[in-house]
């Protein structure tokens, strides 16, 4: 049997990660600032979240719903305390995909409706409704046009103040940053107004963070830069550090049906022991106010280097918009400068990378960028 070959590789063979550097089989050693679409939050290998998985493992082998829900509470009282949302409650599943798909479902069953609004150039994720809500002509096939999700202008807030207004909503839902749709950040007069509409019309306000969330750009999540309280939250890709874990936190005014959520994996004793060894290690090393400082770094000399159309982010959640494409860029970034970066459509190269880098990881990636730059 074959895969089915949907993912674009480089022939590049990585054997090893260790914090924010991965080596391949010959022994190449590269910067990585791309995490795996911002799954590496805390870096590659971390010896306390190796230790808190083997251990786990160790421990329980098989499923133990006492033991889980034990578990599970550990990591809802630590993410209640770390993210500022301690009155939520928390229900974990697998991916950002099932988070948003559940945070829909959870919508629909909370106002009656069943239309969601989404903004152009989001990205939800790949399952059944998070699919449609996902504004990407490549992976939305024309079966799944039934008329459910209406797509908002960016940054335009009368616009979706209009279609608030028709009391048909279920959920709006927003990325905290837009991460596929080119590492775009909603304005927060934007957000703070969308709070208000989605108030006004009972509409439950969805915030994805699943990319832009865990500390990535400066605040544990992007949206609290505005100010603003969501209805629901999703999370993934950093929870766990490249163990499949996903969540969504839920805000009081929701009441809890049994029944009424389900999943098989979600929030098993592995995940929630990668989930909260990620914690740990956020705390103690500070990792928000580091992506906050070497982001902030970044963005400053970025900005001052001339080539690019704009520089945009916050924190370590960075995209590089060029006039033309940036393939070439990257291929030199990657095999003349062992750096890794991420894209986003064909011009707008994405930095992701773990929340560890240091300033001298910043030096190095600026001065191989300059020097790209200057002999493309």
């Amino acid at each position: 049997m074959e895969l089915f070959n949907v993912y674009s590789l480089f022939p590049i063979n990585i054997v090893k990660g260790l914090g924010q550097r991965v080596w391949d089989d010959k022994g190449q050693e590269y910067l990585d600032l791309y995490g795996g679409h911002a799954v590496i939050s805390i870096g590659h290998s971390h010896p306390k979240y190796v230790e808190a998985l083997s251990r786990q493992a160790a421990t329980l082998g098989f499923y133990s719903n006492s033991v889980i829900n034990r578990l599970q509470e550990q990591v809802a009282e630590r993410m209640g305390i770390i993210s500022g949302y301690g009155d939520y409650s928390l229900f974990m599943v697998n991916s950002g995909a099932e988070a948003n798909e559940n945070a829909f479902k959870l919508a629909s069953f909370h106002t009656g409706r069943s239309r969601i609004l989404s903004l152009k150039k989001a990205f939800h994720g790949r399952t059944s409704l998070a699919v449609e809500a996902t504004d990407n002509p490549k992976i939305i096939a024309p079966v799944n046009d039934s008329g459910h999700v209406t797509y908002l202008p960016w940054n335009d807030l009368e616009v979706a103040r209009n279609e608030l207004s028709k009391n048909d909503v279920a959920a709006l839902i927003i990325e905290g940053i837009q991460g596929v749709g080119g590492i775009r950040v909603p304005s927060d007069e934007y957000m703070r107004g969308l709070r208000e509409a989605c108030t006004a019309h009972g509409t439950v306000l969805i915030l994805d963070e699943i990319q832009s969330g865990y500390g990535r750009s400066g605040r544990f999540f992007a949206h609290q830069y505005s100010g603003i309280r969501p209805d629901l939250i999703t999370v993934a890709k950093g929870i766990a550090n490249g163990f499949p874990c996903g969540a969504l936190l839920i805000s009081p005014m929701f009441e809890p049906v049994l029944g009424q959520l389900g999943t098989t994996f979600g929030g098993n004793h592995l995940a929630c022991a990668a989930a909260l060894a990620v914690m740990d290690v956020i705390e103690q090393e500070k990792l928000v106010e580091n992506a906050a400082s070497v982001g902030s770094y970044l963005l400053e000399q970025l900005s001052s280097i001339p080539g690019p159309v704009e520089v945009r982010g916050r924190g370590l959640m960075i995209g590089i918009e060029f006039d033309e494409p940036i393939k070439e860029i990257r291929q030199r970034l990657l095999f003349e400068k062992h750096i890794f970066t991420g894209v986003s459509s064909n011009n707008v190269i994405r930095l992701l990378p773990p929340l560890c880098i240091t300033g001298q990881d910043a030096d190095r990636f600026l001065e191989s960028y300059s020097q790209v730059l200057k002999t493309k």
